[in-house]
């Protein structure tokens, strides 16, 4: 399975190449991790990644242990490149 691409920090590479989102929700999906984001222009994304990939990118988040990620800034990309319009 190809799957997404998300960070909790603004990326040092190709920032041209990834969106700008907040998290809208989070939740486990045939053991998978969908991350669901608005874009700064309104439109929802579902993201999928790996599990290890959201403990990742959520403990590099700065939220406190225990807390939700809802409504935190992630940088992302969806399968095959560039997701702005």
């Amino acid at each position: 399975m190809s799957y997404d691409r998300i960070h909790a920090r603004e990326p040092t590479h190709h920032r041209d190449q990834w969106s700008v989102g907040t998290i809208e929700s989070i939740e486990e999906r045939d053991g998978h991790c969908v991350v669901t984001v608005t874009a700064e222009r309104g439109e929802t994304r579902d993201l999928v990644v790996t599990l290890a990939i959201r403990d990742l990118f959520v403990s590099r988040l700065d939220v406190h242990e225990g807390a939700s990620p809802v409504g935190e800034r992630v940088w992302y990309r969806k399968r095959g490149g560039h997701t702005s319009p």
